[in-house]
């Protein structure tokens, strides 16, 4: 699943991840984000700080709709959900169809798979545990989990920022070859926890930056046991129920259904195809895509269970704009650790200290802070600037496009980029050096 943060291959632009590898995306969206951010926001050119007061543009709502539009039809994706706030204006949009071929247009309220946007709820979850004082983010995973591999080395703090070096099981070849061939297989934690520890780390704890899945399951299996009931219900007690989320569900690893309304989700290629970075299909196929030879696959009721704590919610765009508000605005946890888990971004990439940022269970890109999400079928964004009270959420039902691109994270970078004002010196920019 991909999300801001991205697998050990080359951080590609904005790019996600494979489609096995969806939920790394988080990483990457972020990186896709914060790159083009860095160069059309204001106040503070870089993604290293928050920029407070930053000029924002006045919302242009036809050149926003006409942007949406183009770059739909270039992925050549069936449905889009745009929901944009600022005090400039807001821009709500939605384009073309939930289901390929049909008329049914796309609408808010259609439930979407949320891909590793699940993984902001499973880290708010262990740091509300944390201000209960019912773990520390320096314990050792081995004080939880005695199986894990070097555990008494790893603590809390590192598998919250990607940096505990365990090894991402959706990299491995045997999950998706299953993907492929058992779409509708239920996978257990135990399971994909055995997928990772057969091979050995990327690293030393602490030593580096790798986006894992394997992080964020273990995470999710230590809510579990110190709040002594089932991930899906500590989600629900903690924060769908006290936020109002009455259209998010976390749902049983059994479930391959989504609620009604629901979008269909398509992709092309397969798992294996788009284990490559980019995760584009083969040129000839991209050629017959284009001419609308080749359809994608629907993906729509593949089991998203080999996701489980890292990626499998279910959302809809507007309960996606309350969460990610009060995610970064403060809502979910007291004063000092929420301005802790702000402030405690690091670069993913060392080599560039104004790309993407992460820590503890969030990312940052540009003034914006939030994640992104991807399953085979579903891509999204979502990212609120707490300081000018800019929120953007987005959602596409095609994920990978034929040549890899994530639809959802590349119209919200560009959005981004109509948002905030150029800082002085600089010269806007659309989408410069993010596409391919």
């Amino acid at each position: 699943m991909r999300g801001p943060m991205a697998r050990s291959r080359p951080r590609r632009r904005g790019r996600h991840l494979s489609v096995a590898v969806t939920m790394a995306a988080v990483g990457l969206l972020v990186a896709s984000c914060s790159s083009d951010t860095k160069s059309t926001a204001t106040s503070g050119s870089t993604t290293t700080s928050a920029a407070p007061q930053a000029a924002l543009l006045p919302i242009d709502t036809a050149a926003l709709k006409g942007t949406v539009e183009a770059m739909a039809k270039d992925l050549m994706v069936p449905g889009v959900a745009v929901v944009l706030r600022t005090p400039k204006g807001d821009f709500t949009m939605t384009y073309g169809t939930s289901t390929l071929g049909a008329t049914e247009p796309v609408t808010l309220d259609q439930h979407v798979r949320i891909g590793s946007n699940t993984k902001t709820m499973t880290g708010t979850v262990i740091l509300q545990l944390v201000q209960e004082g019912k773990l520390g983010l320096d314990d050792p995973v081995s004080k939880y989990r005695p199986d894990v591999p070097n555990g008494d080395n790893i603590t809390i703090t590192q598998m919250l920022n990607m940096r505990s070096g365990l090894f991402n099981y959706s990299e491995t070849l045997k999950l998706n070859q299953t993907l492929d061939t058992e779409p509708l297989k239920v996978w257990t934690e135990d399971e994909l926890l055995a997928l990772a520890y057969e091979n050995p780390p990327y690293f030393p704890p602490g030593t580096g930056y790798h986006y894992s899945n394997t992080n964020t399951v273990l995470l999710g299996l230590i809510a579990e046991q110190l709040d002594a009931k089932p991930l899906a219900r500590v989600f629900q007690d903690r924060l769908f129920t006290p936020l109002g989320m009455k259209n998010t569900v976390f749902p049983d690893n059994t479930s391959n259904v989504l609620p009604d309304p629901r979008s269909h989700g398509y992709v092309y290629g397969t798992n294996l195809e788009t284990m490559g970075s980019p995760p584009a299909i083969p040129p000839d196929q991209q050629a017959a895509a284009k001419a609308g030879t080749l359809k994608p696959r629907d993906a729509t009721d593949d089991n998203p269970s080999w996701t489980w704590a890292a990626g499998q919610g279910i959302s809809t765009a507007n309960d996606l704009v309350t969460w990610v508000q009060a995610l970064a605005g403060g809502n979910l946890l007291n004063p000092d650790l929420q301005a802790k888990r702000l402030a405690s971004g690091e670069p993913t990439d060392p080599t560039n200290p104004g790309g993407a940022l992460y820590g503890l269970g969030i990312g940052k890109f540009g003034p914006l802070y939030g994640h992104s999400g991807e399953l085979p079928g579903f891509n999204s964004f979502m990212g609120n600037d707490p300081e000018n009270h800019v929120t953007l959420v987005v959602w596409a039902n095609l994920a990978p496009s034929a040549d890899g691109e994530g639809p959802a994270t590349a119209i919200a970078r560009t959005l981004i980029g109509k948002v905030y004002a150029p800082a002085a010196g600089e010269a806007t920019t659309g989408d410069d050096e993010q596409h391919p």
